[in-house]
């Protein structure tokens, strides 16, 4: 497997990644759908974790993979409560737009 990661040069990993963190930032600043925003933000940290497991892989230090998984279990952790406030806010003010939604200013 590592044989196989190690042909590709990690200039394609660098740009793919590059590539899939643009897009997911693009959907940050431009989508108003809470969550379509809460996807961009896990496809950015999804991008991140391939490219840290790339450079693992590369540098043969097992260390980044395992910081990968904690990530993982971290961004679980934060789909779980993003989801549940979404919901939340879904059953007070029947929209999830994020401009319809004023209840958080101050």
């Amino acid at each position: 497997m590592t044989e196989t990661l190690m042909v590709i040069p990690i200039l394609h990993y660098l740009t793919f990644c590059s590539v899939l963190f643009g897009i997911g930032v693009i959907g940050v600043l431009v989508k108003r759908n809470a969550l379509v925003i809460l996807m961009s933000i896990e496809l950015m940290i999804n991008s991140i974790n391939l490219l840290l497991a790339a450079f693992s892989t590369y540098l043969n230090d097992p260390a980044g993979q395992i910081f990968v998984f904690f990530i993982m279990v971290v961004a679980a952790a934060e789909v779980a409560v993003g989801l549940a406030i979404i919901v939340l806010i879904f059953r007070t003010t029947h929209t999830i737009d994020i401009d319809v939604l004023n209840k958080l200013k101050w």
